[in-house]
């Protein structure tokens, strides 16, 4: 079962059940003092220097969601990363705790008021001065070279939107990172910020147990993936290609990198355009 550690009003730090103790060679933070009360809270340590994920949002109950499964979730269990999601609402104004407003010069919808949005930040980096995401469609295309810088750092705040956005002051104030998945709009950042989270983590240290998983899948060369097979050897009339159970690992690697070639030339020309102007 999903516990949850309290700090704050605001935040809350997700953990799991460990599977097992984490390494040794990992220092430990305690665990500092909380208003929940005790018995309705679980203590868990922190691996010291563990990457982090700040999620700003109306809706913290929905996180870890995905991310409390699978290897993520493991890794969430075992201390490789955190997660902490700070609520928007708790920063609102008046008795209402209001966090939007019209906009400006007039439209449809509703804006995140600047005020509200800057103390959640201001909040979000109080003990580290972590980078600034905010999930909107208007920002840079999320890939994997993005993914990997995110995982080479100390961790994120991730800024989830809603309604017609936030307030453009408070990007240009605290400089923040736009970052989309891609050219269509849903009605909040939660789900991007999961799957930027997702991608991020998967690549940190120690997650997915054998570093040259991340090596051989989609752009980490600039080329899409190859295909994979598995047992039986034979399904509903189709065979697995020859080379692959030749033996010859040499054939293999060949078969595999000139098919992950006619994949990417196919389906994503934009990405076999930049790939073939790095190999002439």
């Amino acid at each position: 079962m999903l516990r949850a550690l309290l700090v704050s009003t605001a935040v809350t730090v997700y953990s799991l059940p460990m599977s097992k103790p984490p390494a040794k060679s990992h220092g430990r933070l305690s665990i500092g003092a909380s208003s929940a009360p005790r018995d309705l809270m679980t203590d868990r340590p922190h691996l010291e220097g563990a990457w982090v994920a700040k999620v700003i949002t109306l809706f913290p109950e929905v996180f870890p969601g995905v991310l409390g499964a699978s290897l993520t979730g493991k890794a969430l269990a075992e201390g490789l990363w955190r997660l902490q999601t700070i609520d928007l609402r708790q920063f609102g104004e008046g008795k209402h705790r209001q966090v939007d407003d019209t906009p400006a010069g007039g439209g449809a919808g509703m804006v995140l008021r600047a005020d509200v949005m800057g103390k959640a930040i201001e909040f979000a980096k109080k003990d580290g001065d972590l980078p600034l995401v905010y999930l909107s469609p208007r920002g840079k295309p999320f890939d994997q070279a993005l993914a990997r810088r995110f995982a080479n750092g100390l961790g994120l705040v991730l800024v989830c939107g809603r309604f017609e956005g936030m307030d453009e002051r408070v990007i240009e104030h605290f400089g923040i990172e736009e970052v989309s998945l891609g050219d269509f709009v849903m009605t909040g950042g939660e789900i991007a910020a999961e799957a930027v989270v997702d991608a991020t983590v998967r690549l940190l240290p120690g997650v997915l147990g054998n570093a040259a998983s991340t090596e051989e899948e989609s752009f980490s060369a600039g080329l899409l993936e190859h295909p994979q097979y598995t047992r039986p050897a034979t399904w509903e009339g189709r065979e697995i290609p020859d080379v692959l159970t030749s033996g010859d690992h040499g054939a293999v690697d060949r078969w595999r990198h000139a098919e992950s070639e006619r994949i990417t030339r196919e389906r994503r020309p934009d990405l076999w355009k930049s790939y073939s102007s790095t190999e002439e």
